[in-house]
């Protein structure tokens, strides 16, 4: 079976943010059984590692699709770590641009 067969069902969801003083962030990804699928952060902003944005892709995937901001926020943390340096982005930034694709 193909992905995307399988999941055929899945509602694609796209979100863009400006951040204040910031840069733009996009996500795009998927509802399926209520739940983030496919998440993919993408945008005019810098991470170093760059590895990090999988990282933050791999932290949203799973999360339910009615998750609080603070635990889409709080999911973001979890996948930075203290030598990760964010350019123009915020995990709050991140968790609106998922919030509005949701929306």
């Amino acid at each position: 079976m193909t992905e995307y067969n399988k999941h055929a069902d899945a509602t694609m969801r796209h979100g863009e943010y400006k951040i204040p003083d910031g840069k733009l962030v996009v996500v795009d990804l998927q509802v399926v059984q209520g739940c983030l699928h496919g998440v993919r952060l993408s945008g005019d902003f810098f991470l170093e590692p760059p590895e990090t944005l999988d990282a933050i892709d791999a932290a949203l995937n799973g999360l339910p699709q009615d998750a609080r901001l603070e635990q889409l926020e709080q999911a973001v943390q979890s996948a930075v770590g203290a030598d990760v340096e964010m350019y123009g982005i915020t995990a709050a930034g991140i968790a609106t641009v998922v919030q509005r694709a949701l929306a």
